[in-house]
């Protein structure tokens, strides 16, 4: 609450009301040895003015950066009323709906936001939302393996983001599943099908597929998913939901779609706020639903025939014998998934496209200017998103230092994670670039590279 409206005489006519003198005598029963009147180390109240002057400069701290590195986490436009709905009172306090019925207002927020990532990813159902995208994809690989049976292997490609790649190997490791890294093709950055031989008739639960990938290159979904499916594997998709408004989504992906799909929903409305919190979305195929980890909300009416909402799916530990249960999924983020929903619900379709072609036209404007710059040569020849890998006649911890000095992120570094790129740089470009930054970050990165 950003500040307390009762003035003094709206407390005495509540003390009077109950019946004590002083707010004091509320805390009678904890004894006086151990109350504490005088707090030396904290310092002395600041009115409003000053404490706003003093919280400005805190933060600017920081810095202002002009931002150009995504590699799973980005910076979009939110409008407004998305986080002055959302932190609403009604919403902000919302917890996990034990008495579910009777919390008509957030299962409604669920069940529209359970309906909008179905919507985007074309598939039949999406459950209330997860703690966010890496632990989604270890989850879905659960899944897959469950619904499997016997099949305990998973083809996981090198061009999985690597910390969901870690995330799903820290949570899998020690329950027999099998990661098996598929490597990327060298010149196109992407999933090579042809790679995929040595794998047919062998017993696969699922094969996951980024679209679009960590280098924000786009796989060959449909040859992939197919091919999948002729080895009786199941399809998670690892999908980023601003580009689903542009691409095939996973529900329509070859001849018979992805079984799963899976990402992260801070696009849609989460700020980047320091890594989080944020919030995974999963969707999934109808007959496979019972494998599907959290909470799954339905639309009914009552005995009256009015519409209303339900709790339809929540197999988990809390209700269902511990052997029997999907997940253990208590509290699903419902704060960040009220957020993607209102924001999802201002850009409607017309308006996530829009700002998905604008992410797509920057990222296009930013590598034709920044390869105009000696030294500075794109790695791979297939089509992006928003995102592209740079490879640089100079160190990138040395370059992206000197941007860093200049108030620009330049990027994320891959020397670390893909060693054989050599000085290889991930470059983002989302809706918030203006032609003005693109320049600037030309202008310094010519200098920077220039001096080598």
């Amino acid at each position: 609450m950003p500040f307390i409206p009762h003035t003094e005489k709206d407390l005495a006519e509540m003390l009077k009301a109950i019946g004590v003198d002083d707010i004091n005598a509320l805390f009678d029963e904890i004894p006086s040895n151990l109350r504490n009147d005088n707090l030396p180390q904290v310092p002395t109240a600041m009115s409003e003015m000053e404490l706003t002057r003093l919280m400005s400069t805190r933060a600017e701290t920081d810095g202002r950066y002009i931002n150009f590195i995504g590699a799973g986490a980005y910076e979009h436009h939110i409008p407004a009323a998305v986080w002055e709905l959302t932190t609403r009172g009604e919403f902000y306090s919302a917890y996990t709906p034990y008495q579910a019925e009777a919390s008509q207002g957030t299962l409604q927020v669920i069940y529209e936001f359970q309906s909008m990532i179905a919507g985007l990813t074309a598939l039949d159902v999406a459950n209330a939302s997860l703690y966010e995208g890496a632990s989604a994809l270890a989850e879905a690989v659960l899944m897959a393996v469950r619904s499997q049976k016997k099949a305990r292997r998973i083809l996981m490609p090198t061009t999985v983001h690597p910390d969901y790649r870690k995330v799903v190997e820290a949570i899998v490791r020690h329950q027999n599943i099998e990661l098996v890294t598929l490597d990327y093709d060298k010149k196109g950055g992407h999933i090579d099908p042809d790679s995929l031989k040595s794998y047919e008739g062998s017993d696969i639960a699922a094969l996951v597929i980024p679209q679009p990938n960590f280098f924000g290159v786009l796989e060959e979904v449909d040859v992939l998913t197919d091919w999948a499916h002729a080895q009786g594997a199941l399809v998670i998709g690892l999908v980023n939901p601003v580009a689903l408004a542009l691409l095939a989504p996973p529900g329509e992906w070859g001849s018979d779609g992805a079984d799963i799909a899976v990402g992260e929903g801070q696009p849609l409305g989460a700020p980047l706020s320091s890594g989080g919190p944020y919030v995974g979305f999963m969707a999934c195929k109808e007959k496979i639903v019972r494998q599907m980890p959290g909470r799954i909300i339905g639309r009914t009416v009552d005995l009256d025939g009015k519409p209303g909402f339900t709790l339809t799916l929540q197999a988990r530990e809390q209700h269902i014998r511990r052997s029997k249960a999907t997940s253990n999924i208590c509290t699903n983020q419902g704060l960040l998934a009220t957020a993607a929903t209102i924001h999802m619900a201002l850009l409607g379709r017309e308006g996530l496209e829009r700002v998905a072609a604008a992410c797509h036209a920057n990222t296009r404007k930013l590598i034709e200017v920044l390869t105009a710059i000696d030294g500075v040569e794109t790695v791979f020849d297939r089509p992006v998103f928003h995102e592209t890998v740079l490879k640089l006649a100079a160190p990138v911890a040395d370059v992206l230092r000197a941007l860093e000095a200049q108030g620009i992120i330049g990027g994320y570094q891959l020397t670390d994670d893909y060693p054989e790129l050599g000085e290889a740089l991930l470059v983002c470009a989302t809706e918030t670039r203006t032609e003005e930054d693109i320049q600037q970050y030309s202008t310094q990165l010519e200098r920077v590279v220039g001096k080598r």
